[in-house]
C-alpha cells in the first residue's frame, strides 16, 4: 500500500473558503467513476509555523499512484485550484507496513 501525503502553504490573502473549495474538489475527485478517497483538511492553527493544508490518499500500489498522478482532471485541479493559491506544495509517497 502506498500513501501519498501533500502539504501546502497558501499565499497571503487567500481565504479559508478558497482553500476549502480546492480541497473539496479533491475530496469529490473520481477516477473510473469511483471516489478516490482523499482525506483533506486545513490547519487548525494549534502550532505556530504549520502548513496551511494537507491531504492524504492511499493506493494499492505504485502503478495506481502513477495513474492518479497523471490523471487529466487531477492535474487540472492542481493547476487551476491549488497552484494559484499556494506558495509551496510538498509531496511524499511512502510504503505502508503490512
Amino acid at each position: 500500500m502506498i500513501r501519498n501525503v501533500v502539504v501546502g502553504v497558501v499565499r497571503e490573502g487567500v481565504s479559508p473558503e478558497q482553500v476549502e473549495e480546492a480541497l473539496d474538489a479533491l475530496r469529490q475527485f473520481r477516477m473510473d467513476g469511483e471516489l478516490v478517497g482523499i482525506v483533506a483538511g486545513q490547519d487548525l492553527g494549534l502550532r505556530e509555523g504549520n502548513a496551511s493544508y494537507c491531504l492524504t490518499v492511499d493506493f494499492p500500489d505504485a502503478a495506481a499512484y502513477r495513474t492518479y498522478d497523471l490523471d487529466e482532471e487531477h492535474n487540472r485541479i492542481r493547476r487551476e485550484l491549488f497552484a494559484p493559491i499556494s506558495t509551496s506544495i510538498q509531496r511524499i509517497q511512502f510504503e505502508l507496513p503490512d
